[in-house]
């Protein structure tokens, strides 16, 4: 039964994790001026193509469908990375925070070069691509760091009996 209190425990890691991931991903778009700029350009493109599309009579299901698979897309990119080094560590049994954070880490700032198959075709795209990647790098750091603190600090560990 002791495996059971790690499912709670791992799980309860998992969900203070994911969000942490999240604020951090948040605030690295933000913070950085690049950033910033494009996710206001595209916003304001966004919101200004659903208007005409909505004057034009076009039905409102294409933005729907275009919002699930943007929340989708951020849900996969937020939530995998940690739930996968999650589930090795606590199979391996091991308690290292580079593990937690690193794995994540990676895993994160590796997913959209894996979409995609390989680095950008341009130099120009390859910088923001770097950039993209080191955001994706702490952003993932940050959650298994913050599932090491609650879960991954006692992983491994047997209870005397």
């Amino acid at each position: 039964m002791p495996w059971l209190g790690r499912v709670f425990l791992a799980t309860f890691a998992l969900t203070l994790a994911i969000p942490a991931g999240a604020l951090t991903l948040g605030a690295g778009v933000l913070l950085d001026p690049a950033f910033r700029e494009t996710l206001g350009r595209l916003g304001l493109v966004g919101l200004f193509a659903g208007l005409t599309d909505l004057a034009q009579g076009l039905p409102p299901d294409m933005a729907a469908m275009a919002a699930l698979a943007f929340v989708q897309a951020l849900g996969l990119l937020l939530i995998l990375p940690p739930v996968l080094s999650a589930l090795l560590g606590e199979t391996l049994g091991l308690r290292s925070f580079v593990w937690y954070g690193g794995t994540a880490g990676t895993l994160m700032a590796l997913l959209p070069w894996l979409a995609r198959g390989g680095p950008p075709p341009n130099t120009a795209a390859a910088g923001v691509e770097a950039r993209l990647s080191a955001l994706l790098l702490v952003t993932g750091a940050t959650s298994g760091f913050v599932y090491w603190l609650i879960a991954g600090r006692s992983a491994g560990s047997r209870s005397p009996r």
